[in-house]
C-alpha cells in the first residue's frame, strides 16, 4: 500500500480569492514504512503573500520570486502523487488549493489522480471527540517531537504528520495476516493444516436447557411475547 503524506503552504486562506500554492511538501509510506523518498518544492505564485500567512510560514515574496511555478514542476508533482492515497491534515484546504492549481492549468482533479485521500483533521476529531485536532495538540497527544517547528513548512509538517498519522493507526496492520504465515500451533510444514487436533464440542445437559428454557421464558412474560428466541 503506497501512501502520499501531504502539506501546502499558501499565500492566504482561500483559492477563490486567488489566492495560490508557494509550498509542497510530500513524504512516501509503503506498508506503512517511511521510504525516504519525499517531495518538496517552492513556488513562486506571481503575486502578494498576505502578512498573516508570512507570520505563520515565513515565506516571502521576495524568497519565491527566483522559483519556478506551479506549471514548470506540476507532471514531477503528478508522476509523485499518481496513483497514491492521500494522507493530509484538514484535506479540504490543501486538496481545494491542489485542485485549483491544476484546474488553471486545464489538468485533472486529485480525486482522479490518486486513489483516495485520508483526513487526520477529521479522524482525530472522530477519536477524540471535543479534545483538540492541531497537528501541534496530536504531536503532544502521541508524544510526537516537534519542539524544532517554529514556523510552518510544509516538508517538516509532511514527516511530523506521517509520525501522527502512524501513531493514530497502530495496530491496523495486526488486522491483516499475511497468507504465507502460519497459523499458532499448526506444523508449518506441509499437511499442517490436517494434523490439528478435532475441535471439541461440549452440548449443554438436561439440567442446562431446562435453565436456559425458564430464562427464555422469563424474557418473554416481561416482552408480553415478544421473545424473538423462541419457536413458536
Amino acid at each position: 500500500m503506497r501512501q502520499i503524506v501531504l502539506d501546502t503552504e499558501t499565500t492566504g486562506l482561500d483559492w477563490r480569492t486567488g489566492d495560490r500554492v508557494i509550498e509542497i511538501g510530500c513524504v512516501e509510506l509503503l506498508n506503512r514504512n517511511l521510504t525516504g523518498r519525499h517531495y518538496h518544492v517552492y513556488l513562486n505564485p506571481d503575486r502578494d503573500i498576505d502578512a498573516e500567512a508570512v507570520a505563520v510560514h515565513g515565506i516571502t515574496a521576495e524568497f519565491l520570486a527566483d522559483k519556478p511555478r506551479f506549471s514548470d514542476v506540476v507532471a514531477d508533482f503528478e508522476d509523485f502523487v499518481r496513483d497514491a492515497e492521500l494522507v493530509i491534515h484538514n484535506a479540504s484546504f490543501d486538496v481545494g488549493f491542489l485542485d485549483h492549481e491544476l484546474g488553471l492549468l486545464g489538468r485533472g482533479k486529485l480525486g482522479g489522480l490518486c486513489s483516495g485521500v485520508i483526513d487526520t483533521l477529521r479522524m482525530a476529531k472522530e477519536q477524540n471527540p471535543g479534545k483538540k485536532a492541531s497537528l501541534d495538540a496530536l504531536c503532544d497527544r502521541y508524544q510526537i517531537e516537534n519542539g524544532h517547528r517554529t514556523l510552518h513548512g510544509a516538508l517538516l509538517d509532511a514527516e511530523i504528520l506521517a509520525e501522527v498519522y502512524l501513531a493514530m493507526t497502530r495496530g491496523q496492520e495486526s488486522l491483516i495476516m499475511a497468507l504465507d504465515e502460519p497459523l499458532p500451533g499448526s506444523d508449518s510444514g506441509a499437511g499442517g493444516w490436517h494434523d490439528r487436533p478435532a475441535i471439541k464440542i461440549l452440548r449443554a445437559n438436561e439440567d442446562e436447557l431446562s435453565e436456559h428454557d425458564a430464562v427464555l421464558a422469563e424474557i418473554d412474560k416481561a416482552s408480553k411475547g415478544a421473545c424473538l428466541w423462541i419457536t413458536r
